[in-house]
C-alpha cells in the first residue's frame, strides 16, 4: 500500500464478519485495514498509530462501543467513528451520535452503502483512498493503469486485458458468467463473441506467468465462466 493510503481500524468480535469487512475494505475500497476483537486490542492499535476511521461494533467481549467512543472523545481524539451494529432502534442511534460517532450503520449492511459511508468519512478526514488493488503479491494501480508482479516488474497489458484483470480482482472468489464479464469489460452496447473471454483469460495467464505453483488461479467454472481464486492471506 502507498504511504498515503487511508488506514482504518475495524473493531468487531465476530471473526467471520471482521474478515469479510477487512476483505471488502481492502479489495473493494483500496484501504489499509487493521483489526481488533476487543476494546483492549482497539486501545493497543490506537496507541500505536493514527487512523482515518474506526468501524466500531457496539457489543464487545470486554466492553461496548459507546463507552469506547465516549472515552476517545473525552481524551481529545477526533478520529471519525462509524458504528456498525444490529441495534438500530432510535434510542440506540441517538446514543451513538451523543457519544461522538460520526455515522451509524445497522447490520446487516449493504456493501455499496458501507463503502459509500466509509468513503464520505475518510474524505472529510482529508485523505483519499488509493486506487490500488492487490492479489497474490501483484498490484493493480487503477489510476496509472499499471500492473506489477510481486517482484516489482511491470506487466505489459492491453487496455481490455487490464480492465478484465481489474474486474476479476474486484470480484475475486465469485463465479462470473461470460455475459457478465462481457458487459462489465466490453460494455452492454457492443456485440462480442463470448469465446473472446476465453482468449483474454489465456492471455492474462501467460502475461502474469501463471503456473500450478502460483498463489492465484483463474479457474474455469464449467457452464458458467471463470472465477479468480487467490491463496488465503494473499
Amino acid at each position: 500500500m502507498s504511504p498515503n493510503t487511508p488506514t482504518l481500524l475495524v473493531v468487531e468480535d465476530d471473526p467471520n464478519l471482521r474478515l469479510a469487512l477487512r476483505d471488502n475494505l481492502e479489495h473493494q475500497g483500496g484501504y489499509a485495514v487493521e483489526e481488533a476483537a476487543t476494546v483492549k486490542e482497539a486501545r493497543e492499535h490506537l496507541a500505536r498509530r493514527d487512523f482515518q476511521l474506526i468501524l466500531l461494533d457496539v457489543m464487545l467481549p470486554d466492553g461496548d462501543g459507546y463507552s469506547l467512543c465516549r472515552a476517545l472523545r473525552e481524551e481529545g481524539s477526533t478520529v471519525p467513528v462509524l458504528m456498525l451494529t444490529a441495534r438500530t432502534l432510535e434510542e440506540d442511534v441517538v446514543r451513538g451520535f451523543e457519544v461522538g460517532a460520526q455515522d451509524y450503520l445497522g447490520k446487516p449492511y449493504r456493501l455499496r452503502e458501507l463503502l459509500a459511508r466509509v468513503g464520505a468519512q475518510v474524505k472529510r478526514s482529508g485523505v483519499t483512498p488509493a486506487k490500488l488493488l492487490r492479489f497474490a503479491g501483484y498490484s493493480v494501480d487503477l489510476d496509472r493503469r499499471r500492473v506489477e508482479t510481486p517482484e516489482g516488474a511491470e506487466v505489459d497489458l492491453t487496455r481490455k486485458e487490464f480492465d478484465l484483470l481489474a474486474f476479476f480482482v474486484r470480484e475475486r472468489e465469485r463465479a462470473l458468467r461470460r455475459d457478465e464479464i462481457l458487459d462489465a469489460v466490453w460494455g452492454t452496447d457492443v456485440v462480442v463473441d463470448p469465446h473472446t473471454v476465453d482468449n483474454f483469460v489465456s492471455s492474462l495467464k501467460r502475461k502474469l506467468k501463471w503456473t500450478s505453483a502460483s498463489r492465484f488461479s483463474l479457474q474455469t467454472v464449467r457452464g458458467v465462466g471463470y472465477r479468480l481464486e487467490v491463496e488465503k492471506g494473499s
